[in-house]
């Protein structure tokens, strides 16, 4: 996990860079003990994942029948009960999930660190086929769904006059 830092760290020339960096990542190991004890205490951690910039984020999902969210807390902050991004999904059958929403900012990576997790929670439980829509709500940025989501192995199908469409994974 810290394998990229520590080979920026030693490709770094700079002393102080380097010293700025080991800085950080110290308080981000501090913050993400404490935050790793109070989500432990209603979630189940499905791991801890390093984002593109290089920052330790907490990936975890409640312990819940129906639901299948997978939720992401970043160690630069205190955890206070809120996720930081999320991938709201349902299990609709022994075969299926189904992506109801993402919420979070884009373009930090937690999308890719999420939705790797969702893919992985689905071969281990052995469900073959992930789904979701795109609505009408998202079409501003539709552009950037098809892309993340074909960029995760999705096939996505589009219906621009109806500003809709759906996705699906096979495993």
């Amino acid at each position: 996990m810290f394998s990229k830092l520590l080979e920026a760290d030693q490709r770094s020339d700079n002393p102080e860079e380097l010293k700025e960096e080991l800085e950080d990542l110290e308080f981000q190991v501090f913050r993400m003990q404490d935050n790793l004890k109070e989500i432990a205490k209603r979630s189940k951690i499905l791991g801890v994942d390093q984002t593109k910039e290089d920052k330790l984020v907490i990936v975890y999902t409640p312990e819940d029948e129906q639901s299948c969210k997978i939720m992401l807390c970043d160690c630069e902050t205190s955890y206070k009960g809120k996720w930081d991004f999320s991938i709201h999904a349902t299990y609709i059958d022994d075969e299926t999930i189904h992506i109801g929403d993402i919420k979070g900012p884009a373009n930090k990576g937690y999308g890719s660190i999420c939705m790797d997790y969702l893919k992985e929670l689905a071969i281990e439980q052995n469900i073959p086929k992930i789904t979701g829509d795109i609505a009408k709500r998202d079409w501003d940025h539709v552009d950037r769904l098809v892309h993340f989501y074909e960029k995760h192995d999705f096939q996505v199908e589009i219906n621009y006059d109806h500003k809709s469409g759906e996705i699906m994974w096979y495993r």
